[in-house]
């Protein structure tokens, strides 16, 4: 893809998208989606009945869906847009960049301590456990934390953004778990699971804090970030990999692993943390070894799954892969995995987000999953890979 057309994407008013959720999204299926939480054969047929339905009748045509707003997708299209600014100096990429933080601040989630952004619908995540539209994500609102960041570097953000957010991570954020050694942080603003990507985030969050909070602070916060990391790598295998919960019947993903690894790097160039090389190298080893399909040049989605998939290939995992190679800078895969996204997942003008079992292109041009974290890495390798 050519710069002009991330352009194309970033620069609109409205960034309101199709989304793979979309039929869990519906009364039906969310119905459907928390009687499977409860129990899975009672909700086993009809469950693949809307999957069946989802992805081989309603795919391309949408019917009774609604295009929505996310978030995450205007934070990620600040961060292009800072990016494609580095590279050009346009002043209208800084102005799309503003009106998106705008509509990031009248969007946020209501009844907490500061600035706080989550999925936006209702979503069964387990049996017991629902997240609201408005129920926060520590996962979500760092995005819109680096977006906040990056654009201070370059002109004048209103600091009472940055304040807010951080009384957000200083009241909301719950302790699941907490001793000398470590913690373990919530993924929601409510005391609900233990997933060691969600921990990563909010340590790379303390990291972008501590040049911005007052030096009292400091310390406390440090202590936090070392206790959220010393949770990672206590949750790291020995073969390098993490599962996505230390709890229950979990799973090792693609996208995930490159989060931690991602949120890990970011975090040691904020706040040194001790042998992280040694951490990286290790789980950087087992992504390139155990999800690597070399004969279509993409990462596949699981290493260890819990559950049967229609799909072979995600571009959500191909992309944040894309990303974490910049980061390692391995440019010989960082080119090799940009052309093979390139060749199996874009259509002329169009971004397909999965590749089914059978081969066949599913999910176009949905921005949330995953064609903004597909063009911020597009844009970071321009930047980059322009600079090595």
């Amino acid at each position: 893809m050519r710069i002009e057309e991330y352009e194309k994407i970033c620069c609109k008013s409205s960034l309101a998208t199709f989304d793979p959720y979309d039929i869990w999204q519906t009364h039906v299926g969310f119905t459907v989606k928390n009687l499977f939480n409860h129990s899975k054969w009672a909700a086993l047929f009809p469950a693949a009945l809307l999957t069946l339905f989802d992805f081989f009748i309603n795919n391309q045509k949408r019917f009774f869906y609604t295009r929505r707003e996310y978030p995450i997708v205007r934070a990620w299209s600040i961060l292009i847009l800072l990016n494609l600014y580095s590279l050009s100096e346009k002043p209208e990429l800084l102005r799309w960049a503003r009106e998106h933080l705008e509509w990031l601040m009248q969007h946020g989630c209501k009844g907490y301590s500061g600035h706080c952004w989550g999925l936006g619908f209702r979503y069964p995540v387990a049996e017991g456990l629902i997240y609201g539209p408005d129920m926060p994500l520590f996962t979500m609102t760092p995005y819109v934390l680096e977006a906040v960041v990056g654009l201070s570097q370059v002109e004048q953000v209103d600091s009472n953004i940055m304040r807010s957010i951080y009384c957000f991570y200083e009241n909301d954020l719950c302790v699941m778990e907490e001793n000398d050694d470590y913690i373990v942080t919530s993924y929601s603003a409510a005391k609900d699971r233990r997933v060691v990507n969600a921990v990563s985030y909010s340590m790379l969050a303390f990291a972008l804090f501590l040049a911005n909070i007052n030096i009292d602070q400091e310390p406390a916060v440090s202590i936090k970030i070392r206790k959220m990391y010393n949770f990672i790598v206590k949750s790291q295998k020995a073969d390098g990999s993490w599962y996505y919960s230390p709890d229950g019947n979990s799973f090792i993903d693609c996208f995930h692993s490159c989060i931690v690894l991602k949120n890990i790097i970011k975090t040691n160039e904020l706040f040194h943390l001790h042998a992280c090389e040694e951490v990286i190298a290790r789980g950087y080893k087992f992504i390139k070894e155990s999800f690597w399909v070399e004969r279509e040049g993409l990462f596949k989605r699981f290493a260890k799954s819990n559950k049967p998939s229609m799909v072979k290939f995600d571009l959500y995992d191909n992309a944040e892969m894309l990303n974490l190679a910049i980061l390692m800078q391995d440019w010989t895969l960082a080119y090799d995995l940009k052309d093979a996204i390139e060749n199996n997942f874009c259509v002329k003008d169009d971004i397909y987000s999965q590749i089914d079992i059978f081969g066949n292109q599913r999910n176009r041009n949905m921005l949330r999953w995953a064609v903004m974290p597909y063009l911020y890495a597009l844009s970071l390798l321009e930047l980059k890979g322009r600079r090595c």
